[in-house]
Parts: structure tokens; C-alpha cells; sequence
């Protein structure tokens, strides 16, 4: 079993900047780049709206973006805290949503409850 939690989500001006975390916790698979681990992922979920995918970081270190948020966000990680973080600069009104953040691993896929974002214009 996996617990993934976010948090650092509010609300923020347009152009304005938030950071949010998702700390893993539970069995070995849940420990950034050890066994089982494949990799982590930010989500988002706007109203009305299917939810899509932010950027992902897998096992190795590769990162990939959605290009709706190519050279704003970046994603990072602390293996000692094992954590992911997810850096949002020059935020915008259409990224307003609840961010997820999911766990991929050899057991299964697991997913955080969320938090919200909301970017006033």
C-alpha cells in the first residue's frame, strides 16, 4: 500500500507562483526509485473537465510536461523525504483545478485526495 498526500495548494494572482508537495508514504514501493517504484506523477481535474495530465517523473529521472505548462512548472523531487514537489510560475486563470498526484508502481497505481489551485485573473 501506498498514501500519497498533497498539499500547498490556495489561491494566487495571475502570475503568481505555488509549490505543491505530495509526500509518499506505506511499503517499500512507496520509497522514491527503490523497488517496485516506477515513478510519480501530477494530475489536474478543472470543473467540468476530465482530468488531465501535469508531467510525470520516472524511475531513472525522466521528466515529461503537459504543453500547457512547459517552462512554467518543474517538477522535482527529495528522496530523503520522498517527496515530489511540483513548481508553479506564471500561474494563469486556466490553471485553476484540484492537482493530484499518483504513484506508479509494480503493485498497482495509487492516487493522493488532492488540492485545490486557484488563480484569480
Amino acid at each position: 500500500q501506498v498514501q500519497l498526500v498533497e498539499s500547498g495548494g490556495g489561491l494566487v494572482q495571475a502570475g503568481g507562483s505555488l509549490r505543491l508537495s505530495c509526500a509518499a508514504s506505506g511499503s517499500i514501493a512507496s520509497r522514491i526509485n527503490t523497488m517496485g517504484w516506477s515513478g510519480m506523477g501530477w494530475y489536474r481535474q478543472a470543473p467540468g473537465k476530465q482530468r488531465e495530465l501535469v508531467g510525470t517523473i520516472t524511475r531513472g529521472g525522466s521528466i515529461n510536461y503537459a504543453d500547457s505548462v512547459k517552462g512554467r512548472f518543474t517538477i522535482s523531487t527529495d528522496n530523503a523525504k520522498n517527496t515530489v514537489y511540483l513548481q508553479m510560475n506564471a500561474m494563469q486563470p486556466e490553471d485553476t483545478a484540484v492537482y493530484y498526484c499518483n504513484s506508479e508502481t509494480a503493485w498497482g497505481t495509487y492516487w493522493g485526495r488532492g488540492t485545490q489551485v486557484t488563480v484569480s485573473s
